[in-house]
C-alpha cells in the first residue's frame, strides 16, 4: 500500500517513462526544474529541459524500459537505482542508429517540492551504452 506521496509521484514517473509518455513524464516535474545528466553537455532546465531530454531517449530508444533495482526514500530527497532496456534505433549522443539492445545501469537522485521533482542529478553507465552499441571495447 503507498502512502507516501513521493511514492506515488515516483510510481507515476516510472510508468509515463515506461509508456513513453512524454506529457505524463513532463507533468512530474516542478516548473523550476534543475537536472544535470552526465551524458548532457548543459543542464536540464524547467519544463522544456525535462520535455527535450525526454523525447530525446525516447526517439533513441523506442522500446526503452526502466526497472527499480533499489530505491530509497528519505524526507524529499530519493535515490533510485535504475536498469533500463532498448534498442537503439535513433541518433543518441550523435551516435547514428545501431539497432542493438542496450542495458545500462544508472542512478537517479531527486529532490521532491509539492509533490514534483524539483532537482535531479543522473549517473549512469555511459561507457557501458558505448560499448553495447559497438563504440569502446570489452573491459577484459
Amino acid at each position: 500500500m503507498i502512502t507516501n506521496p513521493s511514492h506515488s509521484l515516483l510510481n507515476d514517473l516510472l510508468t509515463a517513462w515506461n509508456a513513453h509518455d512524454v506529457e505524463r513524464v513532463v507533468a512530474c516535474y516542478a516548473l523550476d526544474y534543475e537536472g544535470i545528466d552526465v551524458s548532457q553537455a548543459v543542464p536540464q532546465v524547467g519544463i522544456a529541459g525535462i520535455r527535450l531530454t525526454a523525447e530525446l531517449y525516447m526517439q533513441a530508444f523506442p522500446d526503452l524500459c526502466f526497472t527499480t533495482v533499489q530505491q530509497v526514500v528519505e524526507g524529499n530527497q530519493v535515490s533510485w537505482a535504475w536498469r533500463s532496456l532498448g534498442t537503439h534505433l535513433g541518433t543518441l549522443m550523435n551516435i547514428p542508429p545501431t539497432g542493438r539492445i542496450v542495458s545500462v545501469y544508472g542512478v537517479s537522485l531527486l529532490t521532491l517540492h509539492n509533490d514534483k521533482v524539483q532537482r535531479g542529478l543522473y549517473v549512469w553507465d555511459v561507457a557501458g551504452l558505448l560499448r553495447e552499441i559497438g563504440l569502446l571495447p570489452e573491459l577484459r
